[in-house]
């Protein structure tokens, strides 16, 4: 079979953990030439001393300059930018009875969720269009399919990402390719670290939360922590990264446009 990931120049946000860092490694093992982008300077340094990247960038998605500078870095090494995937993200859940704690995270990821997927369209846009051809991966959530409480801000602004992706794909058809990936509950990645009320995620769960939380967590439960089962609960992100790898491992004239990933088992409502 064909190989569409090798030789590709792939720029990647987001790229020092969760789903940003498995792509990294995953393209690079599979020929890819990958600019791996993120704030963070020392989980940068981490990938790279694993040779995971074909170079890294210290770059803020919110600043639409910083993107702009390391796209050209990446036309200048490679020649091209054929793929981008806008990974980097944040999920402050919580309520809107929880704002005087919750605003600034909220701002914050405003900022990241939605004006730095936009930067990141911007900033590859004029290069491949004027290549002829390209490929826009946004990451999106099951929470950008409809509001549910706990996650206004949130889901909000995966909801634009939905809009954005949409939007792309109609006024670039035959020049850049689009594709959604929208993840289902991941624990594995640092995402939950910036959720400001754990008791925001009744949201994604409804009336599944007291039963499935206790499963998820129950000592003992083989089947639900096992990919082969078909009560698997919660996906690693070692397959969502598969998912995005898979959408840019396409000849150029097919596009997997969304792509949800769910395990087998799980109980969410959206």
């Amino acid at each position: 079979m064909s190989d569409h990931v090798a030789g590709k120049a792939i720029i990647v946000t987001g790229a020092a953990k969760g789903f940003g860092r498995l792509v990294c490694e995953m393209a690079t093992a599979r020929g890819a030439r990958v600019l791996a982008l993120d704030v963070d300077a020392a989980g940068l340094a981490d990938l790279a001393a694993a040779g995971a990247a074909a170079a890294t960038r210290i770059a803020d998605v919110t600043d639409l300059s910083s993107l702009k500078a390391a796209a050209a870095e990446a036309v200048q090494r490679f020649g091209a930018i054929d793929v981008m995937v806008n990974n980097a993200g944040v999920m402050p859940l919580a309520f809107y009875a929880d704002h005087a704690a919750a605003t600034e995270a909220w701002s914050r990821c405003i900022d990241i969720n939605i004006k730095g997927v936009l930067n990141g369209i911007v900033a590859v846009h004029d290069q491949m269009i004027a290549q002829g051809r390209g490929h826009v991966i946004n990451l999106s959530s099951i929470y950008g399919n409809f509001p549910v409480a706990g996650a206004g801000v949130y889901g909000a602004t995966k909801a634009a990402v939905n809009f954005l992706s949409d939007a792309l794909r109609a006024e670039s058809q035959g020049r850049i390719k689009v594709t959604t990936i929208r993840p289902t509950g991941v624990p594995g990645t640092n995402l939950g670290s910036g959720i400001v009320n754990p008791g925001a995620i009744v949201g994604i769960l409804g009336q599944n939360a007291p039963g499935y939380l206790g499963a998820l967590q129950g000592e003992g439960n083989a089947e639900g922590k096992d990919p082969e089962s078909i009560r698997y609960l919660a996906l690693e992100p070692r397959y969502i990264a598969e998912a995005i790898l898979h959408a840019i491992d396409q000849p150029w004239g097919v596009t997997l446009s969304d792509i949800t990933v769910r395990a087998a088992g799980d109980q969410y409502i959206l």
